[in-house]
């Protein structure tokens, strides 16, 4: 499967444009979601599969002759990940209030189409990571500025030994001393994408009421 981030003109029929253009590059859609809505232009992502034998590069070829129409990133993405919403994660941390950071750490990367996911304490030190994480890494202020505070960052190319550069979106929890990281090789993370991450790290202790 592929992930393929566009940026398309905010007007009836650029969708389907895209769509049309991506099909005739054999392009199987699986799902489509908004990432961002600006003056005059959409960011979409979206999620495909190609036939064995075609290459991830056609899916750019297929949008160079739309107008107004930018392929922002194209890059491979696991097969079992699909798209789920903010609001279901949102559901499960409450369902699960002792466990809502865990909850979210491993329900972001799929939510925000990242690879990997850690949750540091304000120091840096890893408390609990996602498989894709990469191994060992200590998360310093110099590279990723103060964890307090919701930003996004880029951690450097061999920021640890053969590892590229990566992006990096940051928030803490309320009511925690922990922060999450979440990171990929590109695109570079949306303010829109920021914000909700930090809403769902914000609603982290939100419990119902007692009947």
């Amino acid at each position: 499967m592929f992930l393929l981030r566009v940026m398309l003109p905010d007007r009836p029929g650029s969708l389907g444009a895209v769509a049309t253009a991506l099909g005739e590059a054999h392009a199987d859609i699986n799902a489509v979601e908004i990432i961002e809505k600006g003056a005059g232009h959409v960011i979409d992502d979206f999620m495909l599969t190609l036939p064995p034998d075609a290459r991830p590069e056609a899916l750019i070829t297929a949008c160079v002759g739309l107008a107004d129409v930018e392929v922002m990133w194209v890059s491979s993405y696991p097969d079992n990940w699909g798209l789920t919403a903010d609001t279901d994660v949102l559901e499960d941390m409450v369902a699960e209030p002792d466990r809502a950071e865990h909850v979210l750490l491993h329900a972001a990367p799929v939510v925000f189409h990242a690879t990997w996911a850690v949750l540091v304490e304000r120091s840096g030190a890893v408390v609990e990571a996602t498989a894709l994480a990469p191994p060992e890494a200590v998360f310093d202020h110099a590279h990723l500025g103060d964890l307090r505070t919701p930003h996004v960052a880029t951690l450097p190319t061999a920021w640890i030994p053969n590892w590229g550069e990566h992006t990096v979106a940051v928030t803490p929890f309320r009511g925690s001393e922990h922060s999450i990281l979440l990171g990929r090789p590109g695109p570079e993370f949306r303010q829109s994408e920021l914000v909700r991450l930090r809403h769902l790290a914000m609603l982290s202790d939100l419990r119902l009421p007692t009947p």
